[in-house]
């Protein structure tokens, strides 16, 4: 579980930036999934501080880190976290959004980073009619301020296009309402989105030169398996698997399988 003793800042250009970081060894970097925070993975933390140095941070207006007042990229946040502890490379795994910075720090960074691994996020592939439906209702939900019915999205993209809302556990729901309404809290309606997305991702993929792990959930939405499956299949050292029995969030449905093949993955690095 979280340790409020092992949560740090450091002074970015604009603002801190928290994160945790425990444990020694080799470092590994975890990244959150969009809205969530650095508490998504409770269930990782403990389990992988035994042989490496986790750090967990959340990005840039998530969970206890400061929001943006002007323009930036989130890998270069990333980026600077690293340099600032004088480590790396790094190994980063990333889920979502978590994913796709993953990626975007590696293309852009790729002295920091040793291998790479992603779950339902990682490069733009066409859009599936489920997805591209929860996320006009999500829009839909926050343009009208409804806060409450835009959180009941977050269960719908947990379980996936392939289960009802009901087939993820409560504790999972209440886990993912918590971090994405404390993220929700320190934004106001209308401010500016001052993210600048690292461009042409899924052509530069192709010039990714560590290895690569899509873990995906099973019951995740094609697509976004889909820009997992498309880093891995565009490097040398790639390879593709699935956590059964999860969604959009395997690494919170189903710690263990997710853990297991995270290990066996860097073992072999």
């Amino acid at each position: 579980m979280n340790n409020a003793s092992d949560l740090r800042t450091f002074e970015s250009h604009d603002g801190p930036l928290a994160y945790r970081d425990t444990g020694s060894g080799q470092p590994l970097v975890l990244l959150h999934a969009g809205f969530l925070d650095h508490t998504m993975w409770d269930d990782q933390i403990p389990a992988l501080a035994r042989h490496h140095r986790v750090i967990a941070p959340d990005a840039r207006g998530h969970g206890w880190s400061a929001n943006a007042s002007g323009l930036f990229r989130q890998a270069d946040d990333v980026a600077a976290l690293l340099r600032h502890l004088g480590v790396g490379p790094a190994v980063l795994v990333g889920v979502s959004m978590g994913a796709n910075i993953a990626v975007d720090t590696t293309v852009e960074h790729p002295d920091l980073v040793r291998a790479l691994v992603v779950s339902g996020g990682g490069t733009p592939v066409p859009g599936d009619p489920w997805t591209e439906e929860l996320r006009a209702a999500q829009a839909g939900a926050l343009g009208a301020g409804d806060i409450g019915g835009w959180l009941d999205t977050f269960a719908l993209c947990a379980a996936g296009p392939h289960r009802t809302p009901d087939a993820v556990h409560p504790d999972v729901v209440r886990r993912l309402r918590e971090m994405a309404g404390r993220t929700l809290a320190k934004h106001t309606a209308g401010e500016p989105d001052f993210n600048v997305p690292v461009q042409d991702t899924a052509t530069r993929a192709k010039d990714i030169r560590v290895p690569v792990l899509a873990l995906n959930g099973a019951l995740d939405a094609s697509e976004l398996i889909g820009m997992a499956a498309h880093v891995a299949g565009a490097v040398t050292d790639g390879r593709v698997t699935a956590v059964e029995g999860a969604g959009h969030f395997p690494n919170m449905e189903q710690p263990d399988a997710f853990n297991q093949a995270l290990e066996e993955f860097l073992r072999g690095l």
